[in-house]
């Protein structure tokens, strides 16, 4: 069969060598001949073929060693994503919205929560001081906080998956978690802690696979 001027080959015959049929071709590139025997094309296809196996499973194991690292992360407790003893950023109940938007701002997070004393009240977010103070046209300078956070908001214990944490995010719609042991709280997790604790590898995993 002819392909252009780029490529043909036509077969010359076949023969017998120490009891085995060889098949003879002759392919023509560039204008130049080149003989091959049909053990020749078969070398070369085996190697083609060996050659898209391992790169075949390479790709399985790679995203094999992905699915194992992502089922170990979300089985993780949340006490691996935050460290004991690390800031937690409170107000008191009766602090003015202005001053808890400002104190988000600075720091650049998403949410407070309201301590009275050693007891936690309740969690102002975002979405608070949209739906409640701005939306309800509520002065943020002389509105106290404790009249539009959420109150008893929930919480959870540190040994709480990644998993069912994520779970509990979804099926709630809320973005903030509050973890608390005996009553004293140890950190607060949003969803997005949770998102990136899950795909903090996955750039070296695409690394891996684009070698």
């Amino acid at each position: 069969m002819r392909a252009g001027r780029v490529l043909c080959g036509y077969l010359n015959g076949t023969s017998k060598e120490n009891g085995e049929l060889v098949v003879s071709f002759t392919w023509e590139l560039n204008d130049q001949e080149v003989n091959m025997s049909g053990v020749s094309i078969m070398i070369i296809l085996v190697v083609a073929f060996t050659l898209g196996v391992i790169a075949y499973l390479t790709v399985i194991g790679v995203a094999f060693t992905g699915a194992i690292k992502e089922w170990s992360r979300r089985r993780a407790p949340l006490s691996k994503i935050f460290t004991k003893g690390e800031a937690i950023h409170s107000v008191a109940p009766d602090t003015p919205v202005s001053t808890c938007v400002r104190l988000m701002t600075d720091a650049k997070i998403g949410a407070l929560i309201v301590m009275d004393g050693e007891r936690l009240t309740g969690i102002f977010t975002e979405r608070d001081a949209l739906n409640k103070v701005l939306s309800g046209g509520l002065d943020p300078g002389s509105t106290r906080v404790s009249e539009v956070m959420t109150k008893e908001p929930y919480c959870i214990p540190p040994t709480t998956t990644v998993s069912d944490a994520l779970k509990l995010i979804t099926k709630q719609r809320f973005r903030h978690l509050p973890i608390t042991e005996n009553g004293k709280v140890l950190a607060v997790v949003s969803s997005g802690d949770l998102t990136h604790w899950l795909v903090q590898d996955r750039t070296g995993e695409v690394k891996e696979l684009m070698r």
